[in-house]
């Protein structure tokens, strides 16, 4: 590979960037409608999930940066003919990096586009899929039929084919292409579109991780047009994300921390490998709290400090954020995360101050959608799997009441 990203990191160190130079950054909040004056869109009311209150948010421009939903909020909006944004769903496949001969990744041609096989830490990740999802964009999910396309395609080139039993993990995600009709997803252009899709409303879509930046740009240049004063040109170009400053010093600073007593050297460079020059604020916990330099029980690859500074200073509100959104345990462990849940239930009471009915909620809602998962990659076909899911989220929402357990935050 010529480069790497953790998409688990990448999220919320942009979010972290943004905070930096003053944007205040929120999740688990859901726009319901705009607020107008006339027919210029001037805000939105908003419903935040966690604490259940509504509230409205006004702003002179609003930028519609959703993905897959971005087809929705535009109509939500009242566009008469919104941007068409077709989501392609691609499925990955997670094999231990013993099990294959490689020193390298491997790049194949298929009918429709190509496969990687690419190093990742202690595994290989197989990959991709292209597909339609005509589905809720909200649970993407891995069929049977994903699974057995992934495998039969790598096994031509190998010597010892791979199995459903190496399979440590499965995911899956969906790809916001700008529609074209009648063309099959893997034809479809990568490229980004920005738009003012009605006066005070600007949206993007399309594009991908490496031209995010650009895309970033462009929204910004677009917003920037709706305003009624000047606003200075665009600096992202030469802006780095934050635990990229001083990355290239931090190594030999941080042998020589406090917490460098309690910590091997190969966990000391996981953490800087993960969190860059931020590890220097993971490496206080540890020295401020021994017990939190103790590999995480069930995904001993990380620490504990890992799970604590994702509540206290990230985000992570909930044990699925944890596992599956501050670090990939939900894929890289052979049972997905099912015994670390606990552990890191756990650790995030203690930062977020759960009672005890709280902490296990929190893990049987966990194994619960983790089962779900499961048997969805055992379905044929993307409709029997997202019947399962819709099933199995109905039964969470219709026996859980939302509870306000402190305020999302993060620490910038």
């Amino acid at each position: 590979y010529d480069g790497q990203m953790d998409d688990a990191r990448f999220g919320v160190v942009l979010a972290r960037t943004a905070m930096s130079y003053g944007a205040l950054c929120a999740s688990g909040v859901e726009v319901t409608s705009f607020l107008r004056a006339g027919e210029r869109i001037r805000g939105a009311h908003i419903r935040d999930h966690e604490s259940t209150t509504e509230f409205d948010l006004r702003a002179r421009v609003v930028v519609n940066a959703t993905g897959v939903w971005t087809t929705a909020i535009e109509r939500l909006a009242g566009v008469e003919n919104p941007l068409l944004v077709r989501p392609s769903k691609g499925v990955h496949l997670v094999v231990p990096r013993q099990r294959l001969d490689l020193s390298y990744a491997l790049i194949l041609p298929t009918e429709k586009s190509v496969l990687f096989v690419l190093p990742w830490e202690q595994w290989w990740i197989i990959g991709t899929t292209d597909t339609d999802w005509s589905f809720s964009p909200d649970q993407p999910a891995a069929t049977r039929a994903d699974i057995d396309y992934l495998l039969d395609h790598v096994n031509q080139v190998l010597v010892s084919p791979l199995t459903s039993a190496d399979i440590v993990g499965v995911y899956a995600g969906l790809r916001p292409l700008v529609s074209a009709s009648g063309k099959d997803t893997a034809k479809l252009s990568r490229s980004h579109q920005v738009r003012c899709s009605a006066p005070g409303l600007v949206s993007v879509a399309g594009g991908k991780y490496t031209t995010y930046r650009i895309m970033a740009r462009d929204a910004v240049d677009a917003a920037a047009r709706e305003l009624d004063f000047a606003v200075d040109s665009s600096r992202t170009a030469d802006i780095p994300l934050v635990g990229a400053v001083g990355f290239a010093s931090v190594a030999s600073r941080l042998t020589a921390h406090p917490a460098g007593a309690v910590l091997a050297p190969e966990q000391i460079e996981h953490l800087i490998k993960r969190y860059g020059s931020l590890a220097n604020e993971v490496l206080d916990l540890v020295a401020r709290e021994p017990d939190l330099g103790k590999p995480l029980s069930g995904a001993e690859s990380y620490l504990a400090a890992e799970i604590h500074y994702a509540a206290s200073h990230e985000g992570a509100r909930h044990v699925d954020d944890a596992l599956s959104r501050r670090t990939h345990i939900a894929f890289e462990m052979p049972d997905r995360g099912r015994e670390a849940a606990r552990a890191v239930a756990n650790l995030m009471g203690k930062v977020l101050s759960w009672s005890d009915e709280k902490i296990e909620h929190e893990v049987t809602h966990y194994w619960a959608s983790l089962e779900a998962a499961l048997a969805a990659e055992s379905m044929p076909d993307d409709a029997s799997a997202h019947s399962l899911l819709a099933r199995e989220q109905t039964a969470e929402t219709e026996f859980t009441q939302p509870t306000r357990h402190g305020d999302e935050c993060l620490v910038p």
